[in-house]
């Protein structure tokens, strides 16, 4: 299944289509409901930022301005990105080559860019979703200048064995445009890795409730939550917020009206 729907770019809280327009679900109290309803591939829009910005002064990556959060499935926490429990250090290309193994995700990082994750698959290789071609590149040449880091822990999902990692990606090498069931490089490499179809597009029927909540970590005692219908449309709020940087993230919840960011009890 390709990505066949039209796109959504630019979107900020105030433009997302939500389930109660005051974010009020009855029996869990105040949250903002989203659902992407349209498709929308990152690695597009990383190409857009990248192109867009190659004549500005580059802004210093600094982890710091990461968004730490949470994805919870029913309770269930399946996704945690945390300066504390989480080692994010990244590292230069040459210096990751040494520290990786067939079968890891590859995860390059810059400020102003959405993340791009990768599957490394040996011989100093990777496979990942980008310019909507799943491809096969050096890991120096895909970086494109970022730093890297390899990122494991992040979902809690049970890994495949390495050799059915590597398997899945290869064989999705050419698949270009309509061929295509990811929306990100983050959603190509986390299904290969895991093997879930809720890392496809269309991969979960959206009806009822929900299941689906991100925990925006703000401070040590304040949050944000936001329910989702599917993986899929957490995944592209995630990669939204790295986007734009916890500064930008919390201007952004700031200034706008009806957005209740939840102060921790003691």
């Amino acid at each position: 299944m390709g990505n066949q729907a039209d796109k959504i770019a630019h979107l900020s809280y105030a433009g997302v289509p939500t389930v109660d327009p005051n974010g009020l679900d009855p029996e869990e109290g105040h949250r903002i409901g989203v659902s992407y309803i349209f498709s929308s591939d990152n690695d597009e829009l990383e190409e857009h930022v990248v192109e867009k910005d190659r004549n500005r002064e580059e802004k210093p990556y600094d982890r710091r301005d990461e968004v730490e959060c949470a994805v919870y499935h029913r309770g269930d926490c399946i996704y945690e990105k945390s300066l504390v429990s989480n080692d994010l250090e990244s590292h230069t290309p040459e210096d990751l080559l040494h520290r990786c193994t067939a079968g890891d995700l590859v995860e390059f990082v810059a400020a102003g860019q959405p993340p791009h994750w990768a599957v490394y698959v040996g011989h100093l290789q990777v496979v990942h979703l980008h310019r909507c071609e799943v491809k096969s590149s050096f890991l120096t040449d895909a970086c494109q200048g970022r730093r890297c880091r390899v990122v494991n822990e992040l979902y809690r999902f049970r890994p495949l064995g390495a050799d059915l990692v590597v398997q899945a990606a290869m064989e999705q090498v050419g698949l270009k445009d309509r061929e295509l069931s990811w929306r990100s490089s983050e959603c190509f490499a986390a299904w290969c890795r895991f093997g879930k179809r809720e890392f496809k597009t269309g991969g979960e029927i959206r009806i009822g409730k929900q299941p689906y909540r991100l925990k925006m970590i703000l401070s040590d005692k304040h949050w944000h939550n936001l329910e989702f219908q599917s993986l899929d449309d957490v995944i592209m709020e995630k990669r939204r917020n790295d986007h734009l940087g916890k500064s930008a993230v919390l201007q952004e919840l700031a200034h706008f009206s009806g957005v209740e960011v939840i102060k921790s009890e003691g």
